[in-house]
């Protein structure tokens, strides 16, 4: 399965996932999160049963950054039951971001 796109109109319904959510916010002009783009690619393929991993583009979705409070991309939010259990902004390791999900 590969990510998926996260917009105003599908957040309430991922949000009320009963598996852990890892939300990229991420723009098209963003050197560090086009690096980042195979990375959440390779574990949204990993990951299929074990959690949701999706994109937020913070031009086309403003209202849900704002939200986040996104104020530097690429950021990283993992959810857990509705409620954001760790954030984390920049380029890592793939590492980095399958420790955030477990």
């Amino acid at each position: 399965m590969s990510e998926l796109k996260i917009t105003k109109e599908n957040i309430e319904q991922v949000l009320r996932s009963d598996i852990p959510v890892l939300i990229d916010f991420w723009a098209t002009w963003c050197g560090p999160c086009r690096m980042m783009s195979s990375v959440v690619a390779e574990l949204a393929e990993e990951y299929t049963d074990k959690a949701i991993i999706g994109k937020v583009n913070v031009d086309e979705e403003p209202e849900l950054a704002a939200a986040f409070q996104v104020a530097s991309i690429p950021m990283f939010v993992v959810m857990k039951g509705g409620k954001i259990v760790n954030t984390k902004v920049g380029a890592m390791p793939k590492t980095n971001l399958e420790a955030m999900l477990k």
